[in-house]
């Protein structure tokens, strides 16, 4: 098992966070991005710098998480891509995307999308701190305990 994080969407408080939790528990991190992000340093962590067309980045996430795997992304679209992989995703914020709810998801990120390319204002999501980073901690958690209790039961 590995976590991967769609790191140019990421904040700063949750990929220092996650490179801390990654090293304690000795899990594989890759981060992924079109640009080199600082901080990404470990035995096991990789930066993956993508090329700098569209999605490119999303590209390279999605092939290379496995069934089994935790992402990290606010991106609606990679998130439904890596659902139909049974890959694990969770937004930064510690909402787990799922076959259930990404459906419901996409099509009010496509509303929201379709309005602001009209002009209409759209509400943004406050600024990134300790109650959404606690959030995150608390479903990673979640997320690696029922890995860690499959791969006890499969041993």
């Amino acid at each position: 098992m590995k976590i991967l994080v769609d790191a140019d969407s990421c904040p700063r408080l949750a990929r220092e966070f996650l490179v801390r939790t990654m090293q304690r528990r000795k899990v594989t991190g890759i981060f992924a991005a079109n640009r080199s992000i600082p901080g990404i340093i470990g035995p096991h962590l990789r930066m993956e710098v993508c090329p700098p067309q569209e999605g490119a980045a999303d590209d390279r996430l999605v092939e290379l998480a496995e069934p089994g795997d935790i992402v990290i992304s606010r991106d609606i679209p990679l998130a439904s891509r890596l659902i139909e992989k049974d890959v694990t995703v969770l937004d930064d914020r510690g909402r787990r995307y799922s076959k259930e709810n990404i459906r419901e998801l996409l099509s009010i990120r496509d509303f929201t999308v379709q309005l602001a390319s009209d002009g209409i204002e759209i509400e943004r999501r406050p600024q990134y701190g300790r109650r959404e980073l606690k959030q995150l901690a608390d479903a990673l958690d979640r997320e690696l305990a029922k890995h860690k209790a499959s791969h006890d039961a499969s041993s």
